[in-house]
């Protein structure tokens, strides 16, 4: 069977190194926020050509303490707006609601599956004061659009990067410079993950960045001096360790996920499967390789028939789960054409050339 991600083949090479990291921390008797921890957010905010670095316990809530972060500056209140793609990962909606905002759905584009700009518009109110741009499998929104409109009307653009460690837009940016502050997820899947779980938020912004460093420290500056109402999300010393060791080869590993999805691009030709759009740039990273096709059910036993696994990134949106009840009803048809439709394959660094023939030939006859 070729696993969709095989994470053991992933982390095999760091297999010593991890242990040394592991035997480093344990003999240095310090766990939370040590040296490591600075080590990585001093590093990250270099490769994302941001000023500041917070690491924090996942990518959720890196999300919610952006949010809860603008809030206590006074930039955000209780019961505002937030403009997100309607086709997004519930954690998006989720942080959203955390923060005690109000999620509004956006449709996205079927080309990108990102949030259409175009659509932005008419979905902005005199409570609208925020946009949660979601970089969607790997690849960028269209920030140039997104930022003339958040211009435009005076709002805060935030980035879900969960999914795009690395990725660089047509003008030649990291990420973190498109947004006022980015969210990432360290979870063992992403292009840049650790043994668990973890998070980042990068900013350019000096007063947000003071702010986050206090509120994922239960709101404390200072040790038993408490100023925000905050909570306990700290990136550990040994998952940042882990990712001081994975961290220089992240660009190395997303050419290789490049270089895969351009094959798939090429070689994969058949009329009952719909390939994603992409420009060649570096503005994806392939986080992941999404197909659609009609008949997904048909074609995903088809894969599994042939010992190739495949995943559905997802199959239920958001505004059709049960946790959103009030929502039921809301109709979204791109999205749900596109939640009916996706299917990812299998796409890693470690994928062989092997692999990657075998798949197009399956496919190719289907």
């Amino acid at each position: 069977m070729i696993s969709f991600l095989d994470l053991k083949k992933i982390n095999k090479p760091y297999e010593a190194a991890f242990q040394q990291k592991l035997k480093s921390v344990l003999e240095n008797g310090w766990y939370i926020l040590g040296k490591e921890l600075e080590t990585f957010e001093k590093a990250f905010a270099e490769y994302c050509q941001s000023k500041y670095c917070i690491g924090v316990g996942n990518g959720f809530d890196a999300l919610v303490l952006i949010f809860k972060g603008y809030i206590q500056l006074g930039k955000l209140k209780k019961g505002d707006e937030v403009i997100v793609p309607a086709n997004t990962y519930i954690a998006s909606i989720l942080a959203i609601l955390q923060a005690d905002l109000i999620p509004v759905l956006v449709e996205p584009k079927l080309e990108t599956y990102n949030i259409d700009p175009d659509l932005i518009q008419e979905k902005i109110t005199s409570k609208t004061k925020a946009i949660l741009a979601v970089h969607l499998y790997g690849q960028l929104a269209e920030m140039q659009k997104i930022n003339e409109i958040v211009e435009k009307h005076n709002l805060i653009v935030v980035e879900d990067a969960a999914q795009s460690h690395g990725a660089i837009s047509n003008q030649q940016l990291r990420i973190n410079n498109l947004s006022s502050a980015s969210a990432y997820s360290f979870y063992p899947g992403k292009n840049l993950g650790c043994l668990g779980d973890g998070g980042a938020i990068t900013t350019n912004d000096s007063q947000l960045a003071k702010v986050l460093f206090s509120l994922r420290n239960y709101g404390s500056e200072k040790k038993y001096h408490n100023e925000y109402v905050g909570v306990n999300s700290r990136l550990d010393e040994l998952q940042a360790g882990f990712l001081n060791l994975k961290l220089p080869n992240l660009d190395a590993d997303n050419e290789k996920r490049r270089a895969i999805a351009k094959r798939y691009l090429a070689e994969i030709k058949n009329d009952k499967i719909v390939l994603p759009f992409w420009d060649f740039s570096t503005n994806h990273v392939f986080h992941l390789f999404v197909i659609r096709t009609k008949n997904r059910k048909d074609l995903q036993e088809y894969l599994t028939q042939n010992n190739i696994q495949t995943v559905i990134h997802y199959p239920i949106p958001p505004h059709q789960q049960k946790a959103f009840l009030e929502w039921n009803n809301l109709s979204f048809p791109l999205t749900e054409k596109i939640h009916k439709e996706v299917l990812s394959l299998p796409i890693s660094p470690v994928l062989t050339q092997s692999e990657v023939d075998f798949i197009i030939k399956i496919l190719n006859q289907y």
